[in-house]
């Protein structure tokens, strides 16, 4: 079952606004590969959270250079 920003996985409750979202866009398109809903929920929320880690170190490394 897909999801959206205004319909998501319970697990996604508390996450800030921006990982909730990128995770949802995530954890469909792991979905539309064939994986089952719940591999897609986790895998949502560990990518997003990668990514937005990834993007607070670049910030941080543009200040520092």
């Amino acid at each position: 079952m897909p999801w959206s920003k205004g319909d998501y996985p319970p697990s996604y409750k508390n996450q800030p606004k921006a990982i909730r979202e990128k995770a949802v866009e995530i954890a469909n398109e792991v979905l539309k590969d064939g994986a089952e809903e719940g591999v897609a929920i986790a895998t949502g929320l560990k990518r997003a959270r990668e990514f937005f880690q990834k993007e607070k170190e670049k910030k941080n490394d543009k200040k520092k250079g």
